[in-house]
């Protein structure tokens, strides 16, 4: 479908965002001494493997022992080190939830945790793998931030600029091959929301793999008639509040499109932004209260809501109640 709609960005391939997380990390490697990588048991989903062979005096491969792990990683800080944590996002945060609270985040710990296999297009590994409650349990955390990039380039880019940020750093990606349609010398920065799409009858935030679906959304809808302001949501924490004010101020009503629970994820940012500054309509594209199941990535946003017509619908129902 996307192929044939007038998108107003294209791409040329597909890769997945763990794959942008791997480069990304190497990159870095050379760049900064004070880098280091651990990783439980998962090098090669993790794409940290080019990292640990040029860098093999700088990788620690504790075992499937997240929460050993995650302490490692926070005493390293200590002297002056980098750590970059590596296992799926399932791992990373329910599994070691009491580590990431009292050892980093409580303790302001500069460890950036890196989050595979995130998600619904996680796919066939099914619910028990496909966490959707991490962005939730991450933001509520003080002195967390939080990340949550669209494709390889952005991965890639984030992956990168959270090694000059001073503290922890929650960041997302996923396994799925997805379309890369960032700029690949894109600068990032953290906490600035990335407005793609001048619109005016409403904003659509959208954060992660749902980003391209909103691309394709706001095609479909233009084709209609309807203007939209299409803004990617790159940090949901720090979230700019500044953006999604002005751009709501605008258009009068809102959707948010996430690959996530509808408790906790991105959508609560934005209501609670609206609802304190300027209230106004908004729908929620996202997981509604339920665990995934096993299946191919695209079949199960299909099935859960969260593709391009589902983005559609919900932008026409926000329109419908200015």
């Amino acid at each position: 479908m996307e192929k044939t709609l007038d998108t107003k960005y294209t791409y040329t391939e597909k890769k997945d965002t763990r794959s942008g997380f791997g480069d990304g990390f190497l990159e870095l490697g050379r760049k900064n001494k004070n880098v280091v990588g651990l990783c439980a048991d998962l090098i090669g989903s993790l794409k940290m493997g080019a990292f640990q062979k040029e860098f093999p005096e700088r990788f620690f491969q504790v075992g499937i022992s997240e929460a050993n792990m995650m302490g490692l990683a926070a005493g390293m800080t200590i002297g002056g080190k980098i750590p970059f944590t590596g296992t799926f996002a399932n791992f990373s945060t329910g599994r070691v939830y009491d580590q990431i609270r009292q050892s980093i985040a409580y303790s302001e710990k500069n460890v950036k945790i890196c989050a595979s296999h995130a998600g619904l297009t996680l796919g066939e590994d099914g619910a028990t793998h496909q966490i959707l409650e991490d962005v939730g349990m991450m933001k509520m955390l003080p002195n967390m931030t939080v990340i949550n990039p669209c494709d390889y380039n952005q991965t890639k880019a984030a992956t990168m600029a959270i090694a000059d940020h001073e503290g922890p750093v929650y960041l997302r990606f996923g396994r799925p091959s997805w379309p890369i349609f960032t700029p690949s010398d894109q600068k990032f920065e953290i906490g600035k929301a990335w407005k793609m799409i001048e619109g005016k009858d409403v904003s659509l935030f959208a954060t992660g793999h749902l980003v391209w679906e909103a691309v394709v959304a706001e095609a479909m809808l233009r084709e209609e008639g309807i203007s939209v302001e299409l803004i990617n949501i790159h940090t949901i924490k720090p979230l700019d509040t500044a953006a999604v004010l002005a751009s709501v101020a605008k258009t009068g009503c809102a959707v948010t499109a996430e690959e996530h629970q509808l408790n906790g994820g991105l959508g609560d940012s934005i209501a609670q932004t609206l609802i304190r500054n300027n209230p106004a309509p908004q729908e929620f594209v996202g997981v509604d209260d339920s665990f995934g199941e096993s299946g191919k990535p695209v079949d199960l946003l299909e099935k859960y809501g969260l593709n391009a017509e589902n983005i559609v619908k919900a932008v026409k129902k926000a329109i419908s109640r200015k």
